[in-house]
């Protein structure tokens, strides 16, 4: 966002926690900040009287805070608590609260199952990869509205195996996307599904899989270039400290991993 017009200078000696995304905001700026960027997540979380103490008691707004409790004994929308908050804070100028409202009206025009895709995509861009999952499965488990198609459910399922493939839970995104795949038919999926077989299946069971499909088998030859050309960028231009970080970190999800199936008795 940009043409700021007014920095509060207050800031917040305990701040205010969004548990989900584990984020601390600590001044009205970062808040207004984070509700223009997140118009998706907006819920519970940011709508309720707990954030109106907090921007009171350590922000100082005291006529902010009390016309959002108004608008929350009103029952209001979502649109209308976070148009109350930006121009309660005076910071931003009409043209981009405008611009806002309208991003807000476009909301109210989607499917539902949409704006919880949304939720999850936005999870998944800010690293909450387990949390995205979560609201990845909500969609897939509950009843499918046929209205949104099945490429829109095969994307559900992509974006699933992507956020599990982060957490190197591979048998879980190979699954993730050999579904996304039968329903989207959509070459980034196989090659993704293709990955994920190349990181689970022993070389032999692999090789098996790929034999007699000349589908896969072309695919399986464009991954192994383009993962050879990777691994020749990394090891031309990642420095060797960089390089054992991520081994370390790998080696610790993968210990995770192996504990949480432990504890699951898979």
């Amino acid at each position: 966002m940009g043409s700021l017009i007014l920095c509060h200078s207050v800031r917040a000696k305990q701040p205010y926690e969004i548990g989900r995304i584990h984020l601390r905001i600590y001044t009205i700026e970062e808040l207004c900040y984070y509700v223009c960027n997140n118009l998706y997540l907006i819920d519970h979380t940011i709508m309720n009287r707990q954030l109106c103490t907090w921007i009171s008691t350590e922000l100082h707004l005291d006529k902010l805070a009390e016309k959002l409790r108004e608008e929350l004994s009103r029952n209001c929308s979502e649109e209308q608590f976070v148009i109350s908050l930006l121009r309660g804070s005076y910071i931003y100028a009409q043209s981009e609260i405008n611009k806002i409202q309208g991003l807000l009206e476009n909301l109210r025009h989607q499917k539902e199952v949409e704006k919880i895709k949304f939720k999850g995509d936005t999870l998944l861009k800010s690293g909450e990869y387990s949390a995205a999952v979560l609201v990845y499965q909500s969609i897939v488990n509950a009843e499918w509205d046929d209205s949104a198609g099945k490429k829109f459910y095969g994307h559900v399922y992509g974006c699933m195996g992507a956020a599990y493939g982060r957490l190197f839970l591979y048998e879980e995104a190979l699954a993730a996307y050999k579904e996304a795949y039968y329903l989207c038919e959509e070459p980034d999926m196989l090659k993704a599904y293709l990955y994920c077989c190349y990181q689970t299946y022993s070389r032999k069971d692999y090789t098996k899989m790929l034999s007699g499909n000349p589908l896969f088998l072309s695919m399986a030859s464009k991954l192994k270039e383009e993962m050879k050309e990777v691994q020749e960028e990394l090891d031309s231009d990642v420095p060797e400290e960089k390089l054992q970080q991520w081994k370390n970190d790998y080696r610790r999800l993968d210990s995770r991993k192996g504990m949480r199936r432990t504890a699951n008795g898979l």
